[in-house]
């Protein structure tokens, strides 16, 4: 399998995602990009520094004038503005110049943060994308949204901002505890729901080997759901059409998850959103009703939940009017025609929404 994709941006090649099993070649990548003698900022998180922070400063030895590293506390509650100020602050203190590199190491998190601040550091300074997860992998390493949270609402400010290099050392995703891995399946889901019916068959197929992390399935996986994006925010960068696809399962899961204050995993709240969108699409006649049972059910062997506990449909409901994907008041909403190809809706009604909360809402019974 080829290791490398080409994303384009206005018809021409913008940057590679380079796929691989450890870090040996980056520093080959970045000096065909052209940072020799350039400083270095390596923007991790306080758990990613532990892990692999000293294996990318050895790959890059000597061939850079500076390497510095910055970590972030661990967390989305720290995906602030408060915290990009720090940034700020430790690059100048370093006199950081807009021909220098940062380097995001870490999950959605950090590769957000990260590629905020170099779009509005200095007007903008070059950045390299290097995911560590498999939700950062498969997903939000890929296509140029950069931003922070605001006021409790995800990614609320941002830009639209493109890396120089994606490069995806896939043997991370050995270091992710269960429950991560699973969180992140949730968007690779998600590809197939939306885009490719046959990628979907094929994530149950290899559910065993997807699991168990088989190191040549995980890499096709990632691979795939990679190329699946590309196509998307090829067509659409700046997301007025085709990449809205992409939000699919987050109407609802991303108003879940401020709801359960973050205590919820993103993925996990995407498959909750993902099974509620499914069943608006069963009770409009789009899909049929074994399709949504086999959807909803399909998150099961992933580990992922298919309901909740304890949350509030009102407060929940009243979540989504804020969603910065609203317009004019409507409320933009993925659903699905078929397997593999989704539309985007805008009279999806609060008692379409309340219903589906229904649905995945956990009551105990007596039984």
């Amino acid at each position: 399998m080829d290791n490398r994709l080409t994303v384009n941006y206005n018809n021409k090649p913008c940057y590679d995602i380079v796929f691989t099993t450890d870090f040996s070649a980056l520093k080959d990548e970045i000096l065909n990009l052209g940072f020799e003698h350039r400083k270095t900022a390596i923007i991790t998180d306080t758990n990613v520094e532990k892990l692999y922070a000293n294996e990318v400063l050895n790959a890059l030895n000597d061939d850079f004038d500076t390497v510095v590293t910055y970590a972030i506390p661990a967390g989305e509650e720290h995906k602030n503005l408060d915290e990009i100020r720090k940034i700020y602050d430790f690059l100048m203190e370093r006199h950081f110049d807009r021909h220098d590199l940062l380097l995001a190491l870490g999950g959605g998190v950090v590769g957000d943060m990260c590629g905020f601040v170099a779009a509005t550091y200095l007007r903008g300074v070059s950045f390299i994308q290097i995911p560590t997860t498999l939700l950062s992998q498969t997903d939000s390493s890929v296509g140029g949204k950069t931003g922070v949270d605001l006021g409790g609402v995800k990614n609320m400010v941002g830009a639209f901002y493109m890396p120089r290099l994606v490069y995806m050392n896939v043997s991370t995703l050995n270091s992710l505890d269960d429950r991560q891995y699973a969180s992140g399946f949730a968007e690779v889901m998600k590809y197939g729901l939306i885009k490719d019916e046959s990628f979907y068959t094929w994530l149950i197929d290899n559910m065993y080997e997807i699991s168990d992390k088989d190191p040549e399935v995980v890499l096709e996986m990632v691979k795939h759901s990679c190329d699946i994006k590309r196509a998307v925010v090829e067509k659409d960068p700046t997301e007025k059409g085709d990449r809205m696809l992409l939000n699919f399962g987050h109407t609802l899961g991303h108003a879940i998850e401020k709801h359960k204050n973050f205590e919820m995993l993103h993925g996990e709240c995407v498959a909750l959103g993902s099974i509620a969108a499914a069943f608006i699409s069963w009770k409009r006649g789009l899909l049929s009703m074994e399709e949504y049972y086999e959807i909803r059910d399909m998150f099961v062997p992933f580990n992922l939940p298919i309901s909740v506990e304890d949350i509030d449909k009102e407060a929940v409901l009243d979540i989504t009017r804020s969603d910065k994907k609203a317009d004019s008041d409507k409320i933009k909403f993925i659903l699905l025609k078929k397997i593999g190809k989704a539309f985007v809706d805008d009279s999806v009604t609060r008692q379409e929404m309340d219903k589906a909360l229904d649905e995945i809402i956990y009551i105990e019974t007596n039984d």
